[in-house]
């Protein structure tokens, strides 16, 4: 890990983000989302939604945090169950068709609604799940350390080092699936992409590939900050029953989240040593969740930056693009090649 190749000087840090989907990325600007996601037969499928105006409440510390995560999350789940419908639709030109579940929503609740419903039961059941195995899950199996220790202080971090263990055995495990791995290289070729465009360089493959595919204000980074937080800050709350700590850390999530986020904003806005120092954590963990990408996958991340870059561009669009940042109706015509211009 070159810490120089990360942290360069001259760089110009924006507050430019994005996810990695199935086959794809999301670019989030100032003012605008763009997915894109490469399609079975080559063509790249992009769809730029406009954002909302930014509320007062993201401009104050720690609050802005616990919302950008919160909205983190439902766009995330959102745009990532939006590429596997595009994907399915791909696949052999057939319209996708809705399972029964989804069918009996839509009659009872209307398209709308019932599109909604699913995507916040899929938020719902992600953080049950995180809940689950890595806040409630290790503090309860320390509890067996307590036949070996009375230490308040060592329990607590015992609960920590083994969430930390936990979530980074959960990583590894996934980035052995071929499918995992695809996304990862999108999520390197997110990160090269914003380098290229912090450091001013034109955004071309080539250019891109100059950089490393770790960047310090990566979501990733954000997590392993939650996971250091919380465990210094358990660290300082006792070892209570099992029920009143689990109700403690469930309810500084928030604060948590805040605090992290507020570091994760000082990871990105400078290249001190104790920066790099900072950053190191969610770097190294970030060797996990990032792959280094091929040509097309690059295409596909600059293609989604210059749509949320581009000023005179439309917020809101359903189509095709190319990595020029060109825009075409997705039509026969255009899936054919005999693409017109927007």
């Amino acid at each position: 890990m070159d810490l120089d190749k990360i942290f360069i000087k001259d760089a110009c840090p924006t507050k430019i983000g994005g996810q990695a989907v199935l086959e794809g990325i999301m670019i989030k600007g100032t003012d605008r989302t763009a997915v894109v996601i490469r399609k079975p037969k080559g063509d790249m499928h992009i769809k730029i939604t406009p954002l909302p105006e930014t509320s007062k409440w993201r401009k104050i510390p720690l609050v802005r945090g616990v919302l950008i995560f919160v909205d983190a999350l439902v766009t995330g789940t959102k745009t990532l169950l939006y590429s596997a419908e595009v994907l399915e639709n791909a696949e052999g030109g057939q319209e996708y068709e809705p399972d029964k579940l989804s069918l009996w929503l839509e009659k009872r609740l209307g398209k709308k609604a019932a599109l909604n419903a699913m995507l916040y039961a899929s938020v719902v059941l992600a953080i049950l799940f995180t809940v689950g195995v890595f806040i409630i899950l290790p503090t309860w199996v320390v509890n067996i350390f307590e036949l070996l220790t009375g230490n308040e202080i060592v329990l607590n971090l015992l609960e920590g080092v083994f969430r930390i263990l936990m979530f980074v055995g959960y990583v590894a495990v996934i980035s052995r699936m071929k499918d995992i791995r695809t996304v990862f290289q999108f999520h390197g070729a997110e990160h090269n992409c914003i380098h290229c465009y912090e450091n001013r360089l034109p955004l071309t493959i080539e250019n891109c590939k100059q950089f490393e595919t770790l960047h310090p204000r990566c979501g990733t980074s954000f997590l392993m900050f939650v996971m250091v937080v919380s465990l210094l800050l358990f660290s300082l709350l006792g070892w209570p029953n099992l029920l009143l700590r689990i109700a403690s850390r469930l309810l500084l999530i928030p604060f948590i989240a805040g605090v992290s986020y507020e570091l994760l904003r000082m990871a990105g806005q400078g290249n001190s040593t104790f920066i790099k120092i900072l950053s190191l954590p969610g770097l190294a963990l970030q060797k996990l969740t990032t792959l280094p990408p091929d040509d097309k996958q690059l295409e596909v991340a600059i293609a989604a930056l210059k749509a949320v870059l581009n000023a005179l561009g439309p917020k809101e669009f359903v189509g095709i693009t190319d990595i020029e940042g060109n825009l075409f109706p997705e039509t026969e015509e255009a899936l054919m090649g005999e693409k017109t211009e927007i």
